[in-house]
């Protein structure tokens, strides 16, 4: 099965409206919430009067900070706490000072969610305005400070580099310095957030629906601010219309619809509108660089450093450090580079808070070295392929230590890959040597250019993960894993694995996964780990079951042992002979009747525990077209090419890619969060935030391929989520550059920046309705 491209088993439930989302809970006697949000980028809350809506019929209650103060502690960093970050951490609630934008100040507990509505629009909330600091740039100079007590808005600020990049400078044949900057944009997923949560009070427990991405952890922030012990929580994963980074982790709601509960005995439930989604979800991406390369007379690179200006919003979220972080670890890509040094600072401005998103760091980063190899190798006169090629990380030198790049973290280390051999094949599958001839050329009407961008991309984020699985009276198999899904396929391909790893019939498995009423611990999704640390524990929980059912079969057969037995394609059987023993039916009779989620007495739980990363590495290619009157511009042809060691599902591989490299595109020329000088969100709806739709990117394809397992997990396979993201940003920026090669000095006022051709392409599509 593994390998096999199978069709997922979730897609009949969800095609055909089975699906149970968290808006499909329903509790008895629930009560509905909806959250008051600032309306100012940046205010003193001087009081709020909540009389009116205490009063309208069907209002239960009105919670703000004096309410939960006992409670409202700072939400924790989860991961990659850089220095100086836990000094910038988001209450629950605002208190005195509002900082964004959609910013909690209030919560509204009604019967209904009509009623809510109406009663939040009768809160009075007296602002006393405070000048804004917006721009990234601005803010780091502390004009206005975002968090007085701080004294600074920098919130984090380091350097960390190898080698003597100084020399390397010093004693270069060519030099060149650019400065670069990727807009703020984020994931939106096509379901908003939500949570539905109830305590019982007799047992002291509460249930939460609508858990996703990390429930575990989840759990254990929520309880140390409830001042509750971890397992008086569960979290329960239902369907997710997709995550992406940036939903599951752990928000404001988070907290508030679950203390709602408990303070009122009363189920609660929180439904996110599209407006709240794209004001308060994490927001990502908005990064500055200023970076510098140093070139031998060979055409090798001999060092790289440079600036990084990391916008993080209002306050740091739990994952605010991994922009920064991983910005600065992948900026020297899958080049083989001995000398590097960078500067970094996360700055706090008015905006909202900004997180992971797919790719984070790594599409930042990607485009800023990319788009300034490019440069260099036309100043340089070399073709832009070569340069690659004389830089690119070679399989001798296999692993390769790239050096400790993030504060607090081990050293990078590559873990395998040949990418010279996927480089040549990706520009051959493209026909790179045919399209490039088309550079600058004037094609009916039409300004070609074609470019590209490698990249690499660390997978299986540790420390592990865990998996239970349980035999039935029937002879099939519940399993249950600590993997998160939000939309990856994991009931399809878990199964593949533990299929193979028991030899039994891909049709006999049922997976659940990532709540906390299934395992004693688990670690979610995040990093492209779920194939790598999820299907390493369910390839180790099918290896301990075969265990238990040999010597379940020597038991049954009277024998002493299971020595001289044998597990073979699902059956046990003599060694000597390969007399069938047992089969799974056999081995269940007179186990009882045991509901999907029960533990039955054949059960086994186990856990896979690495802290290696996996990294893939791969390029992608864009072929472009641009109306030199209008600066619309066309993809004409997109190709994705990754080599992930081991495809578990071919099918589901593709499809990840493909969805990846569309939201790539979407994000280099539709997606932008956009603030006024207040600090207001003006592209804060989908008539101004445009995603891309069907018809956009219709040539977009991926090539994946499986030359170097990862030697860090028994599969060796590594992450695949990600990666078709990650480049889209630098290939179509190097390809719209060399389109606009062709230009005369006649038409040299056409919009050349990018963004201005993104601003070009939306205002022609908000008046004609055309495709991007």
């Amino acid at each position: 099965m593994i390998g096999r491209a199978q069709e997922r088993n979730e897609d009949l439930r969800l095609l055909t409206g089975q699906g149970r989302f968290v808006d499909d809970i329903k509790r008895p006697g629930m009560l509905h919430a909806v959250v008051v949000r600032s309306p100012m980028g940046h205010a003193r809350v001087l009081g709020i009067d909540a009389s009116a809506a205490l009063e309208l019929p069907g209002v239960v209650e009105v919670i703000t900070f004096a309410d939960i103060a006992p409670w409202a502690r700072p939400i924790p960093q989860r991961t990659c706490p850089l220095p100086g970050m836990e000094n910038f951490l988001q209450r629950p609630l605002a208190e005195d000072i509002v900082r964004y934008v959609g910013e909690p100040v209030a919560m509204v507990i009604a019967e209904s969610r009509y009623i809510a509505e109406d009663a939040a629009e009768l809160i009075h909330v007296d602002y006393d305005g405070l000048e804004a600091a917006v721009d990234a740039h601005a803010a780091a100079q502390n004009a206005v400070l975002i968090h007085a007590a701080q004294g600074s808005n920098i919130a984090s600020a380091y350097h960390v580099g190898r080698g003597d990049v100084d020399a390397a400078f010093r004693g270069a044949h060519y030099t060149r310095k650019e400065r670069f900057y990727v807009h703020r944009h984020s994931a939106v997923p096509l379901e908003t957030r939500g949570l539905v949560a109830e305590w019982d009070a007799a047992a002291g427990h509460l249930n939460v629906w609508g858990a996703g991405k990390v429930p575990f952890a989840n759990r254990g922030i929520l309880a140390g601010m409830l001042d509750l012990p971890p397992s008086a929580i569960d979290m329960i994963e239902v369907d997710v219309g997709g995550s992406f980074g940036v939903r599951g982790d752990f928000y404001p709601e988070d907290f508030l619809v679950p203390f709602a509960a408990r303070l009122l005995c009363r189920p609660v439930k929180w439904i996110e509108d599209r407006r709240e989604n794209l004001m308060a979800m994490n927001h990502s991406r908005e990064m500055h660089c200023e970076l510098e390369i140093a070139v031998d007379r060979d055409g090798l690179i001999q060092g790289l450093r440079g600036q990084v200006l990391s916008d993080l919003g209002a306050y740091v979220r739990t994952n605010s450090g991994v922009m920064a972080g991983k910005g600065t670890q992948f900026l020297q890509g899958a080049y083989a580079i001995p000398n590097l040094g960078f500067d970094v600072r996360a700055v706090i401005p008015n905006k909202t808070p900004a997180g992971t998103y797919r790719g984070p760091g790594r599409y930042e980063s990607c485009f800023f070295r990319e788009r300034l190899i490019d440069i260099a190798a036309k100043e340089m006169g070399i073709d832009p392929v070569e340069f690659r090629r004389r830089n690119l990380i070679t399989a001798a030198q296999m692993p390769y230590d790239a050096g400790p790049l993030v504060p607090g973290q081990p050293t990078t280390v590559y873990d395998s890959g040949d990418y010279p051999t996927v480089f040549e094949r990706g520009l051959a599958h493209f026909g790179y040597d045919a399209l490039q001839a088309r550079n600058g050329q004037l094609i009916d009407g039409r300004l070609h250019g074609v470019g590209l961008a490698c990249f690499t991309e660390s997978t299986g984020g540790g420390p592990g993960e865990h998996a239970r699985l349980e035999l039935r009276a029937d002879g099939s198999f519940d399993l249950f894993v600590g993997s998160s899904s939000a939309g990856q396929g994991h009931e399809t391909v878990m199964a593949q694995v533990l299929a193979d790893a028991l030899g039994v019939p891909y049709d006999s498995i049922r997976v659940h996964h990532g709540s906390t009423t299934y395992l004693k611990q688990g670690f979610g999704a995040y990093h492209s780990r779920s194939a790598v640390m999820g299907g390493s524990a369910v390839l180790k929980v099918g290896q301990a079951m075969q265990r238990v059912l040999l010597e379940r079969a020597a038991s049954l057969n009277g024998l002493a042992g299971p020595q001289g037995l044998a597990w073979r394609e699902g059956r046990v059987v003599r060694e000597i002979d390969g007399a069938v023993i047992a089969t799974p039916v056999a081995l269940a009779a007179g186990l009882p009747v045991c509901g999907p989620h029960e533990r039955g007495p054949v059960s086994v739980e186990t856990s896979f525990e690495n802290d290696k990363l996996t990294f893939t590495f791969g390029l992608q290619l864009a072929h472009v077209s641009v109306d030199p009157k209008t600066a619309q511009v066309k993809v004409e042809k997109f190709l994705c090419v990754e080599d992930v060691g081991r495809m578990l599902n071919p099918l589901i591989v593709h499809g990840q890619t493909v969805g990846a490299a569309v939201q790539g595109l979407g994000g280099t020329f539709l997606d932008e969060f956009i603030y006024d000088e207040d600090g207001q969100l003006i592209t804060g709806t989908f008539a101004d935030y445009l995603l891309p739709v069907a018809t956009d990117f219709e040539h977009v394809d991926a090539l994946t391929l499986e030359l170097s397992p990862s030697p860090s997990n028994p599969l060796g396979v590594k992450g695949a989520g990600e990666g078709g993201i990650i480049g889209t940003g630098a290939a179509l920026s190097n390809a719209v550059s060399n389109a606009l090669s062709g230009l005369s000095v006649s038409v040299t006022r056409l919009p050349m920046s990018l963004d201005r051709l993104a601003a070009t392409m939306r205002e022609a599509r908000n008046a004609e309705g055309a495709s991007a």
